[in-house]
Parts: structure tokens; C-alpha cells; sequence
């Protein structure tokens, strides 16, 4: 027969039961403040400047100021928190293209690969002289196309348009906008017509 534990009264029994309980609830919480390994990146690369070449003359050049990997059991992926500048030369090394954005992402999921850019997307190509602007934009490196379903304006050296939806080959060399409206066209080119560009002798962006 069970007496109890002699000598401690009720009210000291309710005081360290009370006790115990708090120590527990503690300690779940704080167990949920720990944060999960697996959400953080495995790698972080601040300053990043990648280049690709063939045959020696420079393809591809990306900038970015912090690169995060993450990477799981099925996917992994490379983000771009503050953003990326990417810089395409043609065959004889002059820079053709560059496109930059606020955010970005690459992803890979099995033999599957996708890049994504985020906020304030700009695609120029310097030897046709035309700028493109955008709020996502999406990259199939496979098939050497980029597109999306956001709004596009597009300035050239003929004209103005806007619309929704764009495909272009990954240089901008062929861009077409899908849904196009209020567009015109310059009869006579002023001081607000966009320039060509000297891209042997360029150095960095266009700078208005």
C-alpha cells in the first residue's frame, strides 16, 4: 500500500510539481528556438566571378555578390539573395549580352536544371542595341532559350514595345514579345533613341 512520501506537505508536493513542469516546458522551448541544419546552406561564397571559355576566348562571365548552395537528398540549388549579373560574348570575345536582377536561382532536381531571376530583370544586348525589362525571367541553358510570362517593355533603336510574355534565344538576339500592346515606332531617331554600342572598345555598363 502506497503512503506517500511522509514529512512534505500538499502544498510543497503542488510547488515542486509546478517546478517540473516549467523545467519541461523550458526545454521544449527551447528545443523549438534551435534552428535546422538542413535549412542552412551548405556553402556560401561571398564575391563570386565565375568565367567560362572555349577554345580560350571568353563565353560567359557571371558576377554575384553572395552565392548560397543548399543541397538535398533529390534537389539541390544555388541562390542568389543579392542578386547576379550575367555578361555573353559572341564568337570573337566582344560582350553581346548582359542580363542582371535583384534575385536569382539556379536548381537542379536529377537530370533537370532551371535558372530563375527575380525583381528588376534587365536584359541588354549591346550589338543590337536593345534593352528589355521584366519582372521574372526564366532560362533553359538546354534549349539556349529564355522567356517569361510577366510584362516586358522593350526599347530598340526602331521603336517601343510592351506587352506580356517574351522568347528570345539566351543572347536576346531574337526576342519576341507574345502579347503586344500601345507599342509605336521612331520615325526619325533623336536624343532619347537607344544607342549602339562599341562592344571592342566596352568596358562596363551603359551608363545613361
Amino acid at each position: 500500500m502506497y503512503r506517500g512520501i511522509p514529512n512534505i506537505s500538499n502544498k510543497l508536493l503542488v510547488a515542486i510539481a509546478y517546478a517540473v513542469a516549467t523545467i519541461v516546458v523550458s526545454c521544449k522551448g527551447a528545443n523549438q528556438n534551435v534552428f535546422d541544419v538542413n535549412s542552412m546552406p551548405r556553402q556560401t561564397v561571398e564575391g563570386m566571378n565565375a568565367v567560362q571559355t572555349i577554345n580560350g576566348i571568353l563565353n560567359m562571365r557571371m558576377e554575384a555578390k553572395t552565392l548560397q548552395s543548399f543541397d538535398f537528398d533529390t534537389l539541390s540549388y544555388e541562390l542568389f539573395p543579392d542578386g547576379f549579373d550575367v555578361y555573353a560574348y559572341d564568337k570573337e570575345g566582344n560582350l553581346e549580352t548582359q542580363i542582371s536582377s535583384n534575385i536569382a536561382k539556379h536548381t537542379k532536381e536529377g537530370k533537370n536544371e532551371k535558372w530563375e531571376a527575380f525583381g528588376n530583370v534587365v536584359i541588354n544586348n549591346f550589338i543590337k542595341g536593345e534593352r528589355m525589362e521584366t519582372d521574372t525571367l526564366y532560362w533553359n541553358r538546354e534549349e539556349g532559350k529564355i522567356f517569361t510570362h510577366c510584362f516586358v517593355k522593350m526599347f530598340t533603336p526602331d521603336g517601343y514595345m510592351q506587352g506580356y510574355g517574351m522568347e528570345s534565344d539566351d543572347r536576346g538576339r531574337n526576342a519576341k514579345i507574345l502579347r503586344p500592346f500601345d507599342s509605336y515606332a521612331i520615325i526619325t531617331n533623336d536624343s532619347t533613341t537607344v544607342r549602339y554600342v562599341d562592344t571592342v572598345n566596352f568596358i562596363g555598363p551603359v551608363i545613361n
